[in-house]
């Protein structure tokens, strides 16, 4: 199977692409920097210069592929609106008319958790859960925006899947572990809330395996699917653990999410005139204290998904090679 990958040169895109190496299909990687994938090129992926902003590129890249995994996206919880909707909204109508243009037999669109994530605890939350009234984020309104299209790209007839993978980790990640590990290096990470809220991570190759088998599934076609490690975790057990095997620590003083929620609503404010990133947003406070657990039973049944690795094992791999 020839497989063209978005955001190719990317912490998932690369982990994914790999994946399909070794499982002896051809891929295209889709991206402008490969400085970072020079090992896939070598393995044999070929390398595709384009920014999915710009739809002729993005239909020349789909041009005689089977399949299309796409990864691409602006991640982050703060950002020019204007550039998320660009890349996340904009992005995912260029892939959709370049696959059904080119007759593309699927595509597997990464999406995430965080579109029906309304500020409060979510317990086992299946794939049916309600979107919110007021988005926490304007990434999670562009990827609900995103998944809008592919529905809508499927009820035209286009094979789609949609696959929502929970806090993905693991070696290469520049976003989750490293950020925490930042802050905590500057003293300035206390525990926000209680502290008992319960969380899904997931292992990076455990989401490159559901992407994978999301390629072929037959019964996939036109569902949605969360992805976790199936383990439901004390988020700050886990973090005082990395801390702790990276010689760190919380702050002492633990921070009540009402108040941190207060906080960091002025530094957005301050943010929107000083033009710089605010230390702390109000949607990554409430994902830092919120119980955030979800049900993988449909991704079990339709996918044949298992975690392949467990948060344990993944990660001691991210620390080695931190």
């Amino acid at each position: 199977m020839i497989v063209l990958v978005t955001g190719g040169t990317g912490f998932l895109g690369q982990h994914t692409a790999r994946r399909l190496l070794a499982q002896g299909h051809q891929v295209y990687l889709l991206g402008r920097d490969f400085a970072t994938a020079t090992d896939l090129l070598t393995q044999g992926a070929v390398p595709v210069v384009a920014d999915l902003r710009t739809a002729a590129a993005v239909s020349a890249a789909c041009a005689g592929v089977d399949a299309v995994i796409h990864a691409g996206a602006l991640s982050a919880a703060w950002g020019q609106p204007a550039a998320f909707h660009a890349i996340n909204v904009g992005g995912t109508e260029a892939v959709i008319a370049a696959c059904q243009q080119h007759g593309v037999s699927r595509l597997v669109y990464v999406s995430s958790p965080s579109v029906i994530f309304d500020g409060r605890s979510h317990v086992n939350a299946t794939e049916e859960a309600p979107f919110p009234r007021r988005f926490q984020s304007v990434y999670a309104l562009t990827k609900k925006l995103g998944e809008d299209r592919v529905r809508a790209a499927a009820q035209e007839g286009l094979p789609t899947v949609i696959i929502r993978p929970k806090a993905i980790f693991g070696p290469g990640d520049r976003s989750l572990l490293p950020n925490l590990v930042a802050v905590a290096r500057r003293g300035r990470l206390p525990q926000i809330g209680h502290g008992h809220n319960l969380v899904d991570l997931t292992y990076v190759e455990n989401v490159a395996h559901a992407l994978t088998l999301a390629l072929q599934a037959p019964t996939a076609i036109g569902r949605t699917y969360h992805i976790t490690n199936d383990e439901h975790l004390l988020l700050w057990d886990v973090i005082r653990y990395v801390l702790s095997r990276l010689g760190l620590r919380l702050r002492r003083r633990s921070l009540p999410l009402p108040l941190v929620r207060l906080a960091a609503a002025l530094m957005e404010t301050q943010a929107r005139f000083s033009g710089r990133d605010p230390l702390l947003t109000r949607y990554t406070a409430g994902i830092l204290a919120c119980t955030q657990t979800y049900d993988i039973r449909a991704a079990r049944q339709d996918l044949g998904y298992r975690p392949l690795v467990s948060v344990a094992a993944g990660i001691e791999e991210t620390l080695r090679h931190m």
